[in-house]
């Protein structure tokens, strides 16, 4: 199911003519994640990515294209270099192995069962309020958890653990972005529009009835490759 390459690649063309670390991964996680969301309170709170109205971005993809090996990559300022509120996104590819499923309607069912592992990651200190429908994934940060030293390397290796808890996800993409200047609108269009192709295979695999010509999704089928054979396809099947 690569629906969504062309959109990841999109994105990360963003990145082309910047500087990209690769952050260290580890054997196991390096950080403490809390069984449920805490709150940071103000007094708390050393800055908030996202904050005082600024960007916070959030998408997620998945493509069958193959991976070596994950991959943790930081555009801009790492935790302990900020000093105020930032800018802030975070794009997440899931790569995933397209033989450990059957068919279609097993394979979306396992991605949407993999895509709300991003709602069950608490890293210690690092308190993300993820809004899907805003588009939008302020975090506010722990002055503590910075003295611990929490860096975007151990929030990272936390999320990847989580996702290869399921078998099926082989590699992941994970980076993380604060550079002041980054294109984040940019990136907010692209990720509404992956948004939008998730929408429209709910639209699918959920046996809504649908005619294409007042569908407010039929823009999104006619410019993923794909969506509209899959669409058709499953029209057949009923």
């Amino acid at each position: 199911m690569n629906l969504y390459d062309d959109l990841i690649r999109e994105a990360m063309e963003l990145t082309a003519d910047r500087a990209l670390a690769v952050l260290p991964l580890a054997e196991g996680s390096l950080w403490q994640s809390e069984e449920e969301q805490r709150l940071i309170f103000q007094r708390d709170m050393a800055y908030e990515l996202g904050g005082s109205g600024l960007p916070a971005v959030s998408a997620l993809a998945h493509t069958t294209q193959p991976a070596q090996a994950d991959r943790l990559l930081l555009c801009g300022p790492d935790l302990p270099d900020l000093q105020a509120d930032s800018p802030y996104a975070r794009l997440t590819v899931l790569h995933m192995d397209e033989r450990d499923w059957q068919d279609d309607q097993q394979a979306y069912q396992l991605l949407r069962r993999i895509e709300y592992t991003r709602y069950h990651v608490y890293p210690r200190g690092f308190m993300m309020r993820i809004s899907t429908s805003a588009g939008r994934e302020p975090v506010r940060v722990s002055r503590g958890a910075l003295q611990d030293g929490l860096d975007f390397a151990r929030v990272g290796q936390l999320f990847l653990d989580a996702y290869h808890r399921h078998p099926q996800v082989k590699a992941v993409t994970l980076l993380f972005v604060t550079s002041p200047d980054f294109p984040y609108g940019l990136l907010a269009g692209i990720a509404d529009r992956m948004e939008a192709v998730t929408g429209s295979l709910d639209h699918i695999f959920n046996h809504l009835a649908m005619d294409c010509t007042g569908c407010r999704l039929k823009p999104v089928c006619d410019e993923v490759e794909g969506l509209r054979e899959l669409h058709f396809s499953r029209q057949r099947l009923r």
